[in-house]
This record gives structure tokens, C-alpha cells and sequence, in this order.
């Protein structure tokens, strides 16, 4: 199973504020990428959000950073926001970052858990599925063919277009990043898309009836069962023993969810929701290296197997020398117990 670190370039202080050095951020984000690659884990990912506590606008620019200073770790979105997108341009600048890593590159597309993006590019929010779903085909006839005709309703066509650069890989890995509905599971499946599911509270074991759904769809739609990937996207971090990292997590954890809360209308964080989240059967990936490496296990044991977890860490006001060290953990001790 791959192990890796979903980043969203956080920008918030421990105490909830924004950050007065973007610069230093960016460059301890980059730092953090570097160490991964050191400790061994399998994928880094970079969201996008156009958000000021965030500082992944430009996602691809930020994995290209990394590539020059990085020797084996894959790097990906996590995710591209593809309906506000233009795939032409999302295919160019990763069939590029796929140049500068020689071959490391990978995106996970999806419409994102923020809708800030669609008045900022002129979007109708109405058009939120429509809009993925056409630009999607279009991304993925840009990956099979070097020259596209095409037509839809959101974008000008394309007449025996050719588009450039092609990426180093063959068939560049492109996943459907999804939140809890159905049809994004079956269409994942009937597209041989691997999945990959964001997973930001409940229990885990929830999704297999999804999971099923995805992979009977793919299976119907003739794909070979092997690449039909699973992977996670959960809130996680690990420390020394459990109580160093809850002691380290909670606090901003709950800072940032209540905040983000009184946009979405949920309730405030409380320690009884956040430890329930901490059961054997919650989402959260929160303890020691040992007891969150028997919760991957038994995560992928209930969904039908995973091939792919990735850590979402730095939405808890956490410091970067925090962060290294769950890194570091995670390489050392998680890593081995899962493949072990």
C-alpha cells in the first residue's frame, strides 16, 4: 500500500490566525516534500483553493518546485478543481510537471469541497455537475489522443487540435477524487478511473456499499479489476505515544472545523465528536504509529482492499517541526507495520 501527505498549504498560525510570511509557509511546505521524499512515502499532494487561509492557487507550480528538489516521491493534486478549469490547460501543465519530475507527476481530479472558485472564474454554481462531467471527457480524450476533436457546451471545440507537451508517462494517472454520492462512484468505475475518497469524518467502513458500486460498475464496464484503485484521503497525524498527538491535533483541529463550520452550518467541535472520530471505526487517523497503523489495515479491510492512504496534517494550526516529525514517523514506523 502507498503512504503519502496531502498538503493544503495552510497558511493559518496555531492561534487561528493568518499567517504574516507566506514565503516562510511555502518554503517549510516545500521542506516538508523533501523530507517525505527522505522518509520514504510513496505520493505527496497539493489541493487547490482560492481561499486566503490556503496557499494552493497554483498547485502545479508548487509540485514543480518540489520536483527539482525531490528524487522518488510521486506528486499530485489533492485536488485539481477540474470544473473551474480549463483541461487543456490542466493537461499542459501536468503532462509538463510530468517533464520536470521525469515521470512522477499525477493529478487527482474532482469538483472540490469549496465553491469560491466558480464566481471567481464566472461559473454558474447550477452548472456544478454538468461542468464536471463534460470537462472531464474532454481531459481524458486529451490523455488517449495527441490530437483532440471534440465539442461540448462549456467550452469552444476543437477541430483536429493537437495539444503539447505530452507527459513522460504513457498514460498519465489521473483519479476522480469524490466526497459520499453514488453517481460519483459509479462514474469513477465505469470510466476505469482509480478512486480516490475523501474521507473528513464518520466511520470508514460506511463507503464499501460505494466502493462496491465502483467497482461493479467497472467491472460491467469491461475494466480489468486491478486498476480499479482505492485510495483515502483522511485527517490524520501521528505522534510518539496517542496522547502527545491528540494534545498536539485537537486544538487547532477544532479551532479550524468550527470556523469552517459557521459557513456550512454545522455545529462546533466538540472533544466527544473529535474522540468518537478516534474509535476504532472513526476516519480519523490520530495516535501512535502503531495504533494508526492497525486502523489503515483495518480501513482497507473493510472496504475491500486500498492501495493508496494520504495524511491530511496541516489543517490544525500544527508547527512545521510537528509536521517533520509525524513525517518521520510515518516513513519509519506506520509505513513498514502496513507493508509489513
Amino acid at each position: 500500500m502507498e503512504i503519502g501527505i496531502d498538503s493544503f498549504a495552510s497558511n493559518m498560525t496555531s492561534d487561528g490566525k493568518i499567517s504574516s510570511n507566506s514565503t516562510e509557509i511555502v518554503q517549510e511546505l516545500l521542506d516538508r516534500i523533501v523530507h517525505a521524499d527522505q522518509a520514504g512515502l510513496d505520493v505527496f499532494g497539493i489541493g487547490e483553493h482560492h481561499r486566503k487561509e490556503f496557499l494552493d492557487s497554483a498547485p502545479t507550480v508548487l509540485l514543480a518546485a518540489a520536483a527539482a528538489r525531490t528524487q522518488r516521491i510521486r506528486l499530485t493534486s489533492a485536488v485539481t478543481v477540474l470544473s473551474a478549469a480549463d483541461p487543456v490547460r490542466v493537461f499542459q501543465n501536468f503532462a509538463t510537471l510530468d517533464l520536470v519530475s521525469q515521470g512522477r507527476a499525477e493529478m487527482v481530479v474532482g469538483r472540490g469541497s469549496f465553491i469560491e472558485s466558480f464566481p471567481l472564474f464566472g461559473l454558474n454554481l447550477n452548472d456544478y455537475d454538468d461542468l464536471f462531467a463534460e470537462k472531464l471527457e474532454l481531459l481524458l480524450a486529451i490523455r488517449q489522443n495527441e490530437v483532440v476533436t471534440w465539442s461540448g457546451k462549456f467550452r469552444p471545440a476543437l477541430k483536429a487540435q493537437a495539444i503539447y507537451p505530452r507527459p513522460m508517462q504513457k498514460r498519465f494517472p489521473i483519479w476522480l477524487g469524490v466526497g459520499g454520492t453514488p453517481e460519483s462512484f459509479v462514474r469513477a468505475g465505469m470510466l476505469g478511473l482509480p478512486l480516490m475518497i475523501a474521507i473528513i469524518g464518520g466511520e470508514t467502513h460506511r463507503f464499501r456499499p460505494l466502493v462496491d458500486l465502483y467497482r461493479e460498475a467497472g467491472k460491467e464496464a469491461g475494466h480489468d479489476p486491478k486498476t480499479l484503485q482505492v485510495g483515502l484521503h483522511e485527517l490524520g497525524y501521528v505522534a510518539r505515544s496517542t496522547e502527545e498527538a491528540v494534545a498536539d491535533y485537537y486544538p487547532g483541529y477544532a479551532e479550524t472545523f468550527t470556523r469552517i463550520g459557521k459557513e456550512r452550518g454545522w455545529p462546533p467541535v466538540t472533544r466527544a465528536r473529535f474522540d468518537s472520530q478516534r474509535r476504532p471505526t472513526g476516519a480519523f487517523l490520530i495516535g501512535s504509529p502503531e495504533e494508526v497503523a492497525e486502523k489503515i489495515l483495518r480501513h482497507s479491510e473493510s472496504l475491500g482492499g486500498i492501495s493508496r492512504v494520504s495524511f491530511q496534517m496541516d489543517n490544525a494550526g500544527l508547527s512545521h517541526a510537528q509536521l517533520k516529525r509525524a513525517i518521520e514517523l510515518i516513513g519509519a514506523k506506520v509505513k513498514p507495520i502496513v507493508n509489513g
